[in-house]
């Protein structure tokens, strides 16, 4: 057994989790709680989330005082939206004397998912108290605070008091500035983040700021990073969109044709890609952009147990707006003005809403049918098979709307129409979503080129590499809907 897990370990230190797992593949149920724990990481690291649980709850269970095996499951299992799950591992890691600040943090999390905000906030604090300036738990903590008050002030609070305890550290400011460019204040969020030093996920962070603000500031911070790490991802995405931002297209391709061949599946790296060749007039842009073929809405279906569609929908209503309890929307989301459902509604036990992907299924299939298969990025993955790989609801409020974006993990992305405002039925187009318009700023502006008027009951599915926002509606009703990425199986 010795000699087993010192080769395992020797091969996941190298990279090689797949080999690594092929080994641990022989454990015996008696083995250590330390195999159970490496049997876990290596399925970790091969993308099986959902088989690494089991050998990490053996693991725990092997292992009585086990504070870190417990953490790790409760860390696994926050991953995976399992929030009940999850409080209750960190919990019994804290209850046998844990009491790291990671652990605090797994719990906060898990809290939060579970819409027990004030726990939540509670166990962000406990994490800081025990590690002041704890730039993850300030991050969660902060976010928090602004998706429940919508106030930038006491959102921030928490924040000035660290960097003002450690000037020198760019890891709160990036949290700050984050939360600032959401809030709607880049030149404030820009201005909070170059106030000190920047190490290069400073410098990374202050190019995607300036974007917007000074496309010729940002390429000079993307030119810093990549003097040391010219191949890295995050690198040449961020130099890719400041050439594109300068109206440098050819420029921006040559780093997306290196990206491309890296990470061929990678949705931003396509729709990157889609605006350079759009911006040149290249003929693989309208094949790509395809949007008679690849933007479909239809109605879902009724699930078992309603009579009638609309019917469904008002239960739906009243479920999804029971979820809503935040304020306001949050960090690194395309959201504004608006909430979004804090966990994963797949995992919902809700009859409900469990019944919404019944009532999707067929819709979905009938896409991949109408689609077919074929060689391009699109079609070529298509094999009438799929998974949803997440699920959540988004309640926007007036002047509420999404800003321009895309799904960069996804094949097809989605929206689904629950409940509407009046004003979707006026003349502005207020509320529809809209395809085309690149979240990079451009030279010359590249307007939207499709809209999609939705309709209650209504499913809009379409491919994730393409741009799509909602254009803001007036009045004084909100719009709910629920949005999930499906991925071929």
């Amino acid at each position: 057994m010795s000699d087993l897990l010192a080769e395992a370990r020797a091969l996941m230190a190298q990279g090689r989790a797949a080999d690594a797992l092929s080994r641990l593949k022989r454990l015996p149920a008696d083995a250590p709680a330390v195999a159970h724990h490496f049997h876990s990481q290596a399925l970790k690291a091969v993308g099986r989330m959902e088989d690494a649980v089991a050998p990490a709850r053996r693991a725990a269970d092997l292992s009585p005082t086990g504070v870190a095996y417990r953490h790790n499951l409760a860390a696994l299992l926050g991953d995976l939206d399992r929030n009940a799950e999850a409080e209750d591992a960190a919990r019994q890691a804290l209850a046998i004397g844990g009491d790291a600040p990671e652990t605090w943090l797994v719990l906060g999390r898990a809290l939060q998912g579970l819409n027990r905000f004030d726990q939540a906030d509670a166990a962000y604090r406990a994490a800081v108290q025990r590690r002041p300036g704890y730039a993850d738990a300030l991050k969660e903590l902060s976010q928090l605070i602004w998706m429940r008050t919508g106030e930038v002030k006491q959102a921030t609070a928490e924040l000035d008091a660290a960097i003002a305890a450690q000037p020198g550290d760019p890891a709160i400011r990036i949290v700050k500035a984050r939360l600032l460019d959401y809030a709607g204040r880049p030149e404030a969020a820009y201005a909070a983040l170059t106030q000190g030093p920047l190490n290069p996920a400073g410098e990374l962070t202050a190019a995607q700021l300036a974007l917007h603000i000074a496309p010729a500031r940002a390429l000079a911070h993307a030119r810093r990073i990549e003097a040391t790490a010219p191949t890295a991802h995050p690198v040449r995405l961020v130099l890719a969109e400041a050439h594109l931002a300068l109206g440098q297209p050819d420029q921006a391709l040559t780093y997306l044709e290196a990206l491309s061949a890296a990470t061929p599946l990678d949705q931003y790296v396509i729709a990157l890609s889609a605006t350079a060749w759009r911006m040149t007039g290249d003929p693989r842009y309208p094949a790509l952009y395809d949007y008679d073929a690849f933007v479909r809405p239809s109605l879902i279906d009724t699930p078992d147990g309603w009579p009638d569609l609309p019917s469904y929908l008002a239960d739906l209503k009243r479920t999804l707006v029971a979820l809503h309890g935040l304020k306001t929307h949050p960090v690194g989301q395309s959201l504004r003005g608006g909430s979004q459902t804090t966990a994963a509604l797949k995992r919902s036990d809700d009859p409900v809403i469990q019944a919404f992907f019944q009532a999707i299924d067929g819709p979905i299939r009938r896409y991949m049918d109408a689609v077919g298969q074929g060689t391009d990025i699109l079609r070529s993955r298509n094999t009438g098979a799929y998974a949803i790989a997440g699920s959540w609801s988004v309640r926007l409020r007036p002047n509420g709307f999404h800003a321009d974006h895309v799904h960069p993990q996804g094949w097809l992305s989605s929206a689904c129409y629950i409940d509407l405002p009046d004003a979707v039925e006026g003349s502005g187009n207020e509320g529809w979503i809209q395809f085309g318009h690149p979240a990079i700023p451009t030279p010359q502006p590249l307007p939207a080129e499709h809209v999609v008027k939705p309709q209650p009951g209504t499913l809009v599915l379409f491919p994730s590499y393409m741009w799509h926002g909602t254009i803001p509606f007036g009045g004084d009703q909100h719009r709910l809907t629920i949005a999930f990425d499906v991925i071929p199986q």
